[in-house]
């Protein structure tokens, strides 16, 4: 979402779509100083093991892994249209095609090789996504003689919208849609299911603050290469590189669409600048990022069906481990399913966009039901339930609306 979504939002909308990275990257102080420590020392597995431990265990159970579940599902749908965007550009195959073959990889991937497996993809592609992305970022800034000035006048010179692109409100119209935006990305970070589970997959609280330290660094650096990614793509994809444009005809005037989609503008980025080679090292680095999201995504997914849903609901806490470890891999292969249809459904939307309403939902619902639970001694299951639900179907309904 970051990588290819970021970058084509401000080649598509200038300087305005950094809202996007700005608000991803303040989440991060967010989780460290508020839930890092905190959850470590609960030693609580899933979201829902956190929400439920000092109420009801059903009915808040049932809430935290409905929330759970339309979370994954959604920001599933934006990792799986930004893959198939891929296969289709680097095999020529078509849409579908590319989906469900995205759809299977995903599901063999997290049936056979689990937490461990996706630690480790995580981990490497971690260290190519932030090799590829400096690579092309070094790439853009000599063009432009290592001047940031350069750079922008550059862009501005070619776009269409000329020095409007360096303005605000070319992504969002109003100070009170830029609020929302931004509080959506900031606290949504801290109520993702994803992050959650991975505090329990270390030692103790002090170790827990420091990968925090660690990633909010790491991540920092790695957003404000979006934006040098986002200006080089409008400086070197212009409508005069056929092979990066294809002409169409659009209620009888001549239009320019980029090749798959604006999603792919790093990707034809690296091209541009690095020919072929560089092209294939980050169309691979790109396909394992979405790989290591979609394999994260899919176990927060399966473990809230097995371990909450149907372990501690439906069979009050007395399922055996080989009976939810079934459950699971069933639940996984459901979920790769559901992502194949609504990928095909959702198939020109922007993906960071789209990850930005799955924030939404995630600030609305888990991160105040999280906080709460942690903080305020009043809090009561009457309440987890209902304010809960309340900002998960209300966000979900105003996306749906919108």
């Amino acid at each position: 979402a970051a990588f290819l979504g970021v970058s084509a939002i401000v080649f598509a909308r200038g300087y305005d779509g950094l809202i996007y990275s700005v608000g991803f990257l303040v989440g991060w102080p967010i989780v460290l100083f508020l839930i890092a420590e905190r959850l470590r020392n609960l030693g609580k597995f899933t979201f829902s093991d956190v929400a439920a431990y000092r109420f009801k265990q059903e009915p808040v159970r049932a809430f935290a892994a409905t929330s759970t579940l339309l979370i994954v599902i959604l920001y599933l749908i934006a990792q799986v249209v930004g893959a198939g965007k891929l296969i289709q550009l680097l095999f020529g195959l078509n849409y579908l095609s590319a989906v469900v073959l995205v759809g299977v990889l995903m599901v063999v991937y997290v049936l056979f090789g689990g937490m461990l497996a996706t630690t480790w993809v995580q981990m490497i592609k971690a260290v190519l996504l932030l090799g590829g992305a400096t690579l092309i970022s070094f790439m853009v800034l000599k063009h432009s003689n290592f001047s940031l000035e350069n750079m922008f006048q550059q862009a501005t010179a070619i776009h269409e919208k000329g020095e409007a692109i360096m303005a605000p409100g070319g992504m969002v119209k109003d100070p009170i849609d830029a609020l929302s935006l931004g509080l959506a990305l900031m606290f949504g970070t801290a109520g993702l299911p994803h992050i959650l589970m991975r505090f329990f997959t270390v030692p103790d609280a002090r170790e827990a603050r420091k990968s925090v330290v660690v990633a909010t660094g790491l991540v920092g650096y790695f957003f404000l290469l979006t934006g040098i990614i986002g200006f080089g793509a409008i400086i070197f994809l212009t409508k005069d590189n056929p092979q990066f444009f294809t002409e169409m005809l659009k209620d009888g005037k001549t239009v320019y669409e980029m090749v798959c989609g604006t999603n792919m503008a790093a990707v034809h980025l690296s091209s541009a600048v690095g020919g072929d080679l560089l092209l294939g090292f980050i169309s691979a680095v790109a396909f394992a990022t979405i790989l290591a999201v979609v394999a994260g995504l899919t176990l927060a997914g399966a473990s809230a069906v097995s371990h909450d849903i149907y372990s501690n609901i439906l069979r009050k806490g007395q399922a055996s481990p080989e009976k939810e470890m079934r459950v699971s891999k069933a639940a996984t292969v459901a979920l790769g399913v559901m992502a194949i249809i609504l990928g095909l459904v959702f198939e020109n939307q922007n993906v960071a966009f789209m990850v930005g309403l799955v924030f939404a939902v995630a600030a609305s619902a888990n991160f105040p039901v999280l906080m709460l639970s942690m903080f305020w001694k009043g809090l009561t299951t009457r309440g987890v339930v209902a304010g809960g639900l309340a900002g998960l179907f209300g966000a979900l309904l105003l996306i749906i609306l919108g």
